[in-house]
């Protein structure tokens, strides 16, 4: 003991003359790194890392998107470009065709740090948005349905942009492809036993004081009776500048402020990606406005969700949930081409809530091969082909024919072609799409019991997602549900104090990581 005690001396009393001989950096003139400082712990011979705030914080959750959603974008731009590969007829057995060159990685795939959360919540290993959104936003698990409430509904929890926003005097921002009062952007301001409690959620939004709030519009704006006050009124009332025009949302240049997004679709939501047209605002416009409003000299937290990921995984249409992930890294690149100009003041992070859809690489109808390319042939989500298309076929009495023809128009799906076309209709494809056409259009009775009926189609349009079904597996990819599932979620992480974020954790060390790093009580 008294041998080890003069070592660790002698190491003390020799750091401490290096460190007096050492000689002063030069300056650079470089700004000053905010990244941790590290130092050493005699007593245990490990380091302990000492980290300072970030100024600017993007924290993006895809709704819905776990390493399934993730991958499959990759690898579908990987098959687009692979072209030489696809029309080679590769195959395991014989070795034969082009070489994969492999997926194109999204921007946020390339991040310094990555990390596993684990989603559980207080009554399911299957959860909701509400509970996940809630455990990301406040550090605590609760049940499924309720946002930022305790399990007796008694106590309410603080979530980190409440924190920052009155500790810190940052400004805050929510922006979210869906509803501003749907579970995930409201689990940033709100504290209530029911996600469904839309009117209340928006009257905390109004009453949270945060600088900037965009994206789709408010769900039960005059209440569940439609009796209520206008919660446009409302907010108007209490100083917000609502805005409901792109026009309008393109002159805006400080907060507070509330901007709708002028081209609402299903649901009140913004539209699906695959829909949107070069005219309408995407969500990185979402995310670049945000930016002009909120910075300032004390910084600020953004949280940005690309909500039509769970929507579309849902409803397991391969296509829109692609494209919409691909919107959600669209709105990250603003964020990254911030950070270049503040590399030291900006973390970003993109994660999931949830996994939904149980989607898979892989089905086995296609054994081990995929033809991602084969989805550039759906140019309409399911939601604008049943609004637009569907609701006409019930209304004329369309006969299977005449919708074939739109289905091929559509969705690439043919009835007949060349041999080899893997688009045309099997005779097993084909009884299906007919069966579901019966359902959808003229109420006819599938022959199927309640069970085999719900795994077919869900609580969705029959015909619609038989479609989507039919080119999502001759694609080589598949969904296991309509719901949501177990899987972790990635959290990938660049910036100040990126690395802190590796690693296999829980959901709830998102808050706290969050908290540490920016010394938040």
């Amino acid at each position: 003991m008294k041998k080890i005690l003069s070592l660790l001396l002698a190491l003390c009393l020799l750091a401490a003359t290096l460190v007096g001989c050492a000689a002063p950096a030069a300056d650079t003139g470089a700004e000053t790194s905010a990244l941790a400082a590290t130092t050493a712990n005699v007593s245990t011979g490990k380091t302990e890392t000492k980290v300072t705030a970030p100024k600017y914080v993007f924290l993006f959750i895809g709704d819905g998107m776990s390493y399934p959603q993730i991958q499959s974008t990759s690898d579908y731009l990987g098959a687009l470009n692979d072209a030489d590969y696809w029309q080679a007829e590769p195959s395991l057995d014989d070795n034969k065709g082009a070489k994969l060159d492999g997926p194109e990685y999204l921007n946020f795939m390339n991040f310094e740090a990555a990390g596993s959360a684990v989603t559980y919540d207080s009554n399911s290993f299957c959860p909701d948005s509400a509970s996940t959104a809630t455990s990301i936003s406040t550090g605590h698990k609760t049940y499924s349905g309720t946002i930022n409430m305790s399990e007796d509904y008694k106590t309410a929890y603080e979530t980190i942009a409440e924190k920052v926003h009155e500790q810190l005097g940052m400004k805050v921002g929510v922006i979210s492809s869906v509803n501003l009062n749907h579970a995930t952007p409201a689990a940033f301001y709100a504290h209530q036993a029911s996600r469904n409690d839309y009117y209340e959620i928006g009257l905390e939004l109004i009453e949270s004081g945060f600088e900037y709030f965009s994206g789709g519009g408010l769900l039960k704006p005059t209440g569940s009776d439609g009796k209520q006050a206008d919660l446009y009124t409302l907010a108007e009332k209490a100083g917000y500048n609502v805005v409901k025009t792109q026009a309008e949302a393109e002159k805006v240049t400080e907060g507070p402020v509330i901007i709708i997004d002028e081209h609402l679709a299903d649901g009140d939501a913004m539209a699906y990606e695959l829909d949107r047209t070069e005219d309408m605002w995407s969500l990185a416009d979402h995310v670049e406005k945000g930016i002009e409003v909120l910075d300032n000299d004390k910084g600020f937290f953004m949280m940005c969700e690309g909500g039509k990921i769970d929507w579309a995984c849902h409803a397991n249409d391969a296509a829109s949930t692609i494209h919409d992930t691909q919107a959600l890294a669209d709105a990250v690149q603003v964020a990254i081409d911030f950070a270049e100009k503040h590399p030291t003041e900006t973390l970003i992070l993109v994660t999931g809530d949830h996994e939904t859809g149980g989607l898979t690489i892989g089905f086995a109808g296609t054994d081990y091969d995929t033809y991602l390319n084969l989805l550039k042939s759906q140019k309409i989500s399911f939601a604008k082909y049943d609004s637009d298309y569907v609701a006409k076929y019930k209304e004329n009495k369309t006969s299977f024919a005449d919708v074939c023809k739109d289905i091929e128009k559509l969705f690439g799906l043919k009835t007949q072609g060349e041999e080899g076309d893997k688009l045309v209709l099997t005779a097993y494809e084909l009884a299906q799409l007919k069966t579901a056409y019966e359902k959808s259009i003229n109420g006819k009775a599938t022959g199927m019991d309640q069970q085999q009926e719900y795994v077919m189609y869900g609580t969705y349009e029959p015909l619609t997602v038989t479609i989507t079904h039919i080119l999502n597996n001759k694609s080589g990819v598949s969904f296991t549900s309509y719901s949501h599932t177990g899987l972790p979620v990635a959290v990938l992480a660049e910036g100040v104090n990126a690395e802190v974020f590796n690693g296999y954790y829980d959901n709830t060390e998102i808050f706290n990581k969050l908290a540490d790093m920016l010394a938040v009580k």
